[in-house]
């Protein structure tokens, strides 16, 4: 096991000069030696980590973690906390269909106090055996709740086109479908492609995957989480729509799918909340006629009455106020050129980093990072340079070896993903670029002595489904 004294001059070496956003981290400053105590008593683990020992660097998620705006907090103070049918319930599903663009009489509307509970209840009702959902890529918490749920997470991608490498690959989504398609109930499109590295989708590459589930008497859905950021990258890269407004956009993506499900966290602008919204003629409900009292049954007996499902009126509130603003180049402009300028201080600092940047976050190729180290993928490098960065103040997340690989018991050896990742997801709205190059500097200092790193060894949830929000580790040589 790595000693504390060890780890100590690791930090403090080419430590590069803080800068503190006050309006970010009031907190005190806390020392290297706090940092390093509270994160061996989380395990090394950079869920477990407490967030006030952060400096203007909790880069860990963009999930939940908006700054609300002016407005946002204006209509929350205006919230209805009522039992059944609260103010802003009617508001939120008029605001909802307004944004996506399918009239309310249309479809059945679910909400849900966030969307890993609406990926549950409707995995959990899919009728059939084998079931199989292909999906151009799964993040580990929808495909936690696919398979939890005996559904087979099937990730199909296509990264050829440099732009929309978040696309899904349609001969290879043509070959299951036409050995399966009875075992099918939607193929799911997520937007951005988070898994793999924020990439968006192409409205061309949507339509196809529609028509080709269409054809085979399917559903097409979307994990519709950061939607008004895909609809960014259409705007900007797929020429067909240079002259689309991203409303119009947004309504065209919206148009090709039969149903989504939809995180409010991300961009509805929220801390909480999520829905699941299905067209009243979806293949879907073609199939399973009786899925609609089902699920409304399973959300009132576990999420409360229709009109809140587990969302505070307050939160209600931000949404329907997030929703429009979301869908703005006002908005959208500023959100991913922040994302694009930390994306490219990183690559002038030669971290190498996954390119084109995305939407919501910049990935950190953790293979490359080691490539001339002795590091090896099933040492969890990735998890390493996470944990050391908790000293610096600052929190990263690994989606690569770790959190999406499984360990087999019977061979005690590790089943290793594709994409290997370090992502530093920005919050909304929260960060300024001081506090951005900050966090690339650390980075930097931890590149740079990438030879020093320790292995993250997991001691401890291991062989625990979605073991990366779980485990713990030591760090050892």
């Amino acid at each position: 096991m790595t000693r504390e004294t060890d780890l100590m001059r690791f930090e403090t070496a080419h430590r590069p000069r803080p800068h503190v956003n006050a309006l970010v981290r009031p907190h005190h400053l806390f020392t290297t030696e706090q940092r390093c105590t509270a994160a061996i008593k989380a395990g090394w683990n950079v869920f477990k980590f407490p967030s006030k020992m952060l400096m203007g660097g909790d880069l860990l998620s963009d999930s939940g973690t908006t700054t609300l705006t002016v407005d946002q907090d204006a209509m929350m103070r205006k919230a209805d906390e009522a039992y059944g049918n609260n103010w802003g319930y009617e508001q939120l599903l008029d605001r909802l269909t307004e944004t996506v663009g399918i009239p309310r009489d249309e479809c059945h509307i679910y909400l849900f106090h966030q969307c890993r509970r609406v990926e549950d209840v409707l995995y959990s009702h899919l009728r059939g055996a084998p079931i199989i959902v292909p999906s151009n890529s799964f993040f580990d918490t929808t495909r936690a709740n696919a398979e939890a749920n005996n559904v087979q997470a099937l990730d199909l991608p296509d990264t050829s086109v440099h732009e929309f490498k978040g696309n899904i690959d349609l001969d290879a989504l043509e070959r299951v479908l036409d050995a399966n398609h009875s075992n099918v109930p939607f193929v799911l499109m997520t937007v951005t492609n988070n898994t793999g590295g924020g990439q968006p989708a192409s409205l061309d590459n949507m339509q196809a995957a529609r028509n080709i589930a269409h054809a085979n008497r399917t559903s097409f859905f979307l994990d519709a989480c950061r939607f008004a950021e895909n609809a960014w990258f259409i705007q900007q890269h797929e020429k067909a729509y240079a002259g689309w407004s991203i409303t119009a956009i947004v309504h065209k993506m919206f148009s090709l799918c039969d149903g989504f499900t939809i995180s409010f966290k991300k961009d509805g602008l929220a801390n909480m909340g999520g829905a699941l919204l299905i067209k009243k003629d979806a293949p879907l409900l073609v199939r399973q006629k009786d899925l609609v009292k089902k699920l409304r049954r399973i959300q009132t007996r576990t999420e409360g009455h229709e009109s809140y499902g587990g969302i505070s009126g307050r939160d209600i509130m931000a949404i329907v106020e997030g929703l429009p603003y979301v869908v703005t180049n006002q908005y959208l402009d500023g959100r991913i050129e922040q994302v694009h300028d930390f994306g490219t201080y990183m690559k002038e600092l030669g971290i190498p980093v996954l390119e084109p940047f995305g939407g919501h976050a910049v990935y950190i190729d953790t293979d490359r990072f080691f490539s001339d180290t002795r590091m090896r993928r099933e040492d969890f490098g990735g998890i390493a340079v996470c944990a050391v960065l908790l000293l610096k103040g600052v929190r990263l997340c690994e989606l690569g070896c770790f959190a999406f690989g499984k360990y087999d018991p019977d061979t005690d050896k590790e089943i290793l993903p594709e994409r290997n990742y370090i992502r530093a997801a920005l919050p909304r709205g929260k960060y300024e670029r001081d506090d951005l190059c900050y966090v690339g500097d650390c980075i930097k200092a931890v590149y740079d002595r990438r030879f020093e790193l320790p292995c993250a060894v997991p001691v401890f949830d291991r062989d625990e489904p979605l073991r990366n929000f779980t485990a713990r580790f030591e760090l050892t040589y």
